[in-house]
């Protein structure tokens, strides 16, 4: 070869062997089979662990975050100055590898899902570059039930004088554990659009994270995930991959046909983890899996929360077929803001005012059972609250449960014109006002949702309550 066309040659392999991993959002990249797999890290760098490739864009440390089954491990680790997590697969399991790579790939534009940044390898691993949050949902509630306040606030990477963070208040899921339990359902109702089953959905693959002093759920460990065959909506008999112990679906444990339910199964467990500051449905761990192939399952701890009893006993249903969908998961009362609870309640009272007295829609609403002295709502009522309703120019009746609905329309509606010591005794709009009334009544959003879905769901205004929470939804 002529010495020109050697010395061109030998540039442009030399370009070709220069050129960086992509980093595009979305992108699996490999490298090159370069004989130099492995530099010491920089001088006066403080970190114990090594650079990937010798390019300096992958940094590996030596702790580990977590492992997993192959020896699999979890390392912290930097990607071009950004902290990741990297997940460091042996190159004898590439297939399972693989397969999570493009899981992630096609779900990780969703928020709650963790997001998948690079793929690199060498001769014998294979590193995905992870987004990298501070703990998972197990080590956050189980910190979070025994710590002291100061201690969870560096847990959570908070100040101490910053605003209180609380999981719980009054034995209840607080605001922020709402926000999360409902992002881990959003991550799991994006998998299952897509047509993906996670099957291995339990309190330690949710990663929590802290965007702007503001906590975040994110779906992750995708290494046993597959993704329904088109037109089909189960595995088969035969499915590979069985899940965590523990937190399993029954028809996992008994060999069954799998179908998107074992995750709605997974998933009901883990709200109730959450809700119960780190218990189970199903009780201790040695006993968790007899109980859940016989659907044996306690949810005393949650009775004072009617809307959890009625969607967790529906969602750990041991008939599949029993079990709600990920997009009804979402959908239920459970889930609701405290600003779509209001808005509920004020639409049905309008829907109400519309109706027959004599209708099904009212008469069944008048058969609700609050407990209340002598089937009178008022005597739940502060006195200075019943004196404000009496002074008032409309009058209500005490024992109609419809018009306690109305108070609550007319008091939400009309709450800037209501007296200052009114105001303060109601809380604030939305979440404070409703939970006056709800601590006074706990079944009667649950009660007025399932006569109102029985009678009025294929009425325009239902439709378009709910297609609002779908918009909102899929905007958050």
């Amino acid at each position: 070869m002529p010495s020109y066309l050697l010395k061109k040659f030998m540039t442009i392999l030399s370009k070709i062997k220069k050129k960086p991993v992509s980093d595009a959002p979305g992108s699996v990249p490999t490298d090159t089979n370069d004989k130099e797999r492995w530099s010491r890290p920089e001088q006066g760098e403080d970190r114990e662990g090594v650079w990937i490739n010798g390019h300096g864009r992958v940094f590996v440390s030596n702790k580990e975050i977590a492992k997993g089954s192959n020896g699999t491990i979890v390392f912290e680790g930097l990607y071009e100055g950004r902290r990741v997590a990297v997940k460091r697969v042996l190159q004898s399991y590439y297939f399972t590898a693989d397969k999570e790579i493009d899981l992630l790939t096609h779900s990780d534009r969703n928020s709650n899902i963790v997001r998948l940044y690079s793929v690199v390898r060498d001769q014998h691993f294979i590193y995905l570059l992870l987004e990298r949050c501070f703990c998972n949902l197990a080590e956050l509630i189980q910190k979070h039930s025994q710590l002291t306040d100061y201690d969870a606030a560096v847990f959570t990477n908070r100040r101490p004088n910053q605003q209180k963070f609380e999981l719980w208040r009054n034995g209840s899921p607080s605001t922020v554990l709402e926000n999360l339990m409902r992002e881990i359902v959003f991550g799991v109702t994006h998998l299952h659009r897509l047509g993906i089953v996670h099957r291995d959905l339990k309190p330690q693959n949710v990663l929590i994270c802290n965007e702007d002093d503001t906590f975040h759920a994110k779906v992750s460990d995708m290494g046993i995930s597959r993704r329904l065959p088109r037109g089909r909506s189960s595995f088969g008999l035969h499915a590979t991959g069985c899940g965590s112990s523990g937190w399993q679906a029954p028809e996992q444990l008994l060999h069954g046909r799998q179908t998107k339910a074992i995750d709605i199964f997974s998933l009901g467990c883990v709200l109730y983890f959450c809700m119960t500051k780190g218990r189970h449905p199903f009780g201790k761990p040695l006993e968790r899996d007899l109980n859940i192939s016989h659907g044996k399952f306690d949810l005393c701890l949650v009775d004072h929360i009617p809307e959890a009893v009625d969607l967790l006993s529906r969602m750990l249903a041991h008939d599949l077929t029993m079990r709600p969908t990920a997009q009804e998961v979402l959908l239920h009362p459970l889930l609701w803001t405290g600003e779509w609870r209001l808005k509920f309640l004020q639409e049905t009272s309008d829907r109400i005012v519309s109706a027959h007295k004599k209708s099904n829609l009212v008469v069944a609403i008048e058969g609700i059972h609050l407990s209340a002295p002598h089937k009178r709502w008022d005597k739940n009522m502060d006195d200075a609250f019943v004196s404000n309703l009496k002074s008032g120019p409309r009058r209500y009746n005490f024992r109609r449960i419809c018009d306690l609905i109305r108070v609550i329309r007319n008091f939400s509606t009309h709450y800037n014109q209501l007296p200052k010591h009114i105001q303060e005794l109601l809380g604030p709009i939305p979440s404070g006002f409703y939970s006056y009334f709800a601590s006074r009544f706990p079944n009667l959003l649950l009660e007025v949702y399932k006569i109102v879905y029985q009678y009025c769901r294929e009425e325009v205004w239902y439709k378009n309550f709910v297609e609002s929470m779908k918009k909102t939804n899929d905007r958050s």
